[in-house]
């Protein structure tokens, strides 16, 4: 199989060249319009560093239309040198041929004319140039060996060598062409050296004069096509590891944008000047206020000129004079406005630049919201706390079974009053360690979720009748309790007893804190129409006053009670049972005139349905 022939530059590099970055807009908050916030996600900003190389591979094009360009243009002032040659040999009283005169004339206006008009360039190709019959090698090369070869022919015995002039087709088919053409012209032009030297001696002329010029002037061809093809080989592989080089620069800054752009920690990349070059998602979040509707904008933008920012950009200024930031990085506020405010964590990285080691070029910053810090600190110290309560907890149910038998032992053998109650108190407590034990057990870390298929209208209606008859409280219209249901069935996946204690955990504290009167305690379950039918919502309602402020922060936070006798654990187990299967529980007060109230709402996601699976059916506790 032929390989098709093409140039030593192969195919050209096709990078499209960025638009300039306007430097002189300041760095407003703006609000991006809906296009641009949808396209946001799909169109990342083109990195600083990434653009500088990208621009000087993309000035003039690829590296044949430069060279093509560049041999047009000898052409054009070559064409003018010969018409300039033939005024100055008139001037001085030598009288050139009308065809030479004609020929250089209309040589040059070829070549002015194709250097000069892009239309007529257009086709000319790597793989144009390496074909001898396409128009393109004939307008240029093709041309040049015409016209050459007949000056040289029509003035052989002149003291002007036109010969010299072929050597411009060989050296641009050097260049431009494969070496197959490139030798192929190089013998064209050497034949033609040929033949006029043969011409010369059947005119009487020297033939080892003659003979010897065209075949030092041929070989000389030859060379000099070989070193422009040597020459134009290394120039393509050169071009052709830049081309390698840029490809695996930009697979590597697309990679470092996106692993950057998804980081949750903001990253800026900041100059002397306080201008940002480089800006991920993240930081632009921390930098715009909070409650504002309005983003900033992608980068470049300057630090300097917003109120809110000075904070910032003096860090950054300190950091540049000192050379150096503390490695764990300082606190700094920013203020928006009087009621938002915001504590960022800043740490800093500084990168050099090559020709001084004394200066510092760009500053990485490392942006971090402190609240966020705190928050991952709660979550780390409570998940320590959680092991160290597991541990504590198995360790305690042993002497606490032994405390248990002891007392009942206790209790058999009593016979005095005051024996007996002490007796029942120790019970009482030793129930009350078991509950606490049981929540701590219950949320430890490692523990596996399984979530079965349940049929959650029957799980509701054994779960509350069976609590209403555990607290005693009488069926009929002075009831607190009121249950609603939906007639159709709905499945979720959950662990049955998880689910019961949820709710009765739920139930429990809306009996506590429910005003006394009839149907102060509503559940309520009903597919959750803001999902589209794919959750389910489960709420418990209680009448009464709202939850304060200062409770309702810690609603979910393990060990918060407002009880003396309280454990603290039960809506924090609630939540992270909830989180397990998938689920969410929230709270809201419901200010209805007629029975305004707390509620909690569970949000469960329906089990997917498939043909042969059947819900399980829970049992009732007293089976």
């Amino acid at each position: 199989m032929t390989e098709p022939l093409q140039s030593w530059f192969g195919p050209g590099l096709d990078f499209e060249a960025d638009p300039d970055v306007d430097v002189g807009k300041p760095p407003h908050l703006t609000e991006p319009p809906a296009s641009a916030a949808a396209a946001a996600g799909a169109q990342a900003e083109p990195p600083f560093f990434f653009r500088q190389a990208r621009r000087l591979l993309n000035v003039g094009g690829n590296t044949f239309v430069r060279m093509y360009r560049a041999f047009l243009a000898a052409r054009a002032a070559l064409g003018l040198a010969l018409v300039a040659t033939q005024l100055i040999v008139g001037f001085f009283g030598a009288q050139p041929s009308h065809w030479t005169i004609a020929l250089c004339m209309l040589y040059a206006a070829q070549a002015a004319a194709l250097w000069l008009l892009p239309r007529m360039q257009q086709g000319a190709s790597v793989h144009a140039m390496a074909r001898i019959s396409s128009p393109q090698w004939w307008g240029s090369i093709g041309l040049d060996l015409a016209v050459f070869g007949s000056l040289h022919v029509l003035d052989r015995n002149a003291g002007v060598n036109y010969g010299a002039l072929l050597v411009m087709p060989v050296l641009m088919a050097g260049v431009l062409t494969p070496r197959v053409v490139a030798l192929a012209t190089a013998a064209a032009a050497t034949l033609l050296m040929l033949c006029v030297a043969g011409w010369a001696v059947l005119e009487g002329a020297d033939i080892g004069l003659r003979m010897t010029q065209a075949g030092f002037v041929g070989s000389g061809f030859f060379v000099v096509s070989l070193l422009a093809s040597e020459l134009a080989a290394r120039l393509a592989r050169e071009e052709s590891s830049a081309r390698g080089s840029m490809e695996f620069a930009r697979q590597q800054a697309q990679l470092n944008r996106l692993v950057i752009d998804e980081m949750q920690e903001g990253v800026l990349v900041v100059d002397r000047a306080g201008r940002v070059r480089a800006a991920n998602p993240a930081s632009r979040a921390l930098l715009a206020d909070g409650q504002a509707v309005k983003a900033v904008r992608s980068a470049p933008f300057q630090l300097r000129g917003v109120p809110s920012w000075q904070p910032l950009v003096q860090a950054v200024e300190r950091a540049f004079v000192a050379g150096s930031w503390p490695d764990g990085g300082n606190n700094i506020d920013l203020l928006f406005s009087a009621d938002s405010r915001r504590s960022l964590r800043l740490r800093m990285r500084f990168t050099r630049r090559s020709e001084s080691d004394a200066s510092e070029d760009l500053c990485v910053l490392f942006i971090e919201d402190n609240r966020q810090l705190q928050a991952r600190s709660q979550q780390e110290k409570l998940a320590a706390m959680g092991r160290v309560s597991a541990g504590i907890a198995h360790e305690i149910r042993n002497p606490l079974a032994a405390i248990a038998q002891a007392n009942a032992l206790l209790a058999e053998d009593s016979v005095e009053p005051r024996a007996l109650q002490l007796t029942r108190m120790v019970a009482s407590n030793v129930q009350r360690l078991k509950r606490i034990i049981d929540d701590v057990l219950e949320v430890a870390p490692g523990s596996l979720a399984t979530p079965v298929p349940l049929e959650l209208c029957l799980l509701v209606s054994e779960t509350c009748l069976d609590w209403a008859r555990t607290n005693e409280l009488a069926p009929g219209p002075a009831d607190p309790l009121s249950c609603s249901l939906p007639q159709q069935a709905l499945v979720v996946g959950f662990d049955p007893e998880h689910l019961r204690r949820v709710l009765v955990n739920l139930l429990d504290n809306a009996l506590r804190h429910a005003e006394p009167g009839p149907a102060s305690v509503q559940v309520e379950l009903l597919p959750d129409p803001v999902e589209n039918d794919s959750w389910v919502r489960l709420t418990v309602f209680n009448a009464g006053p709202p939850i304060p402020p200062e409770v309702e922060r810690h609603l979910f936070e393990p060990f918060f009670s407002t009880r003396s006798r309280g454990s603290g654990l039960g809506l924090y187990i609630c939540r992270e049972l909830c989180e397990r299967y998938g689920a969410r529980i929230d709270y809201r007060y419901r200010s209805d005139p007629a029975r305004p109230g707390n509620e909690f709402i569970l949000h469960l996601p329906c089990w997917p349905t498939r043909a042969g699976a059947a819900p399980l059916l829970p049992q009732s506790l007293d089976e």
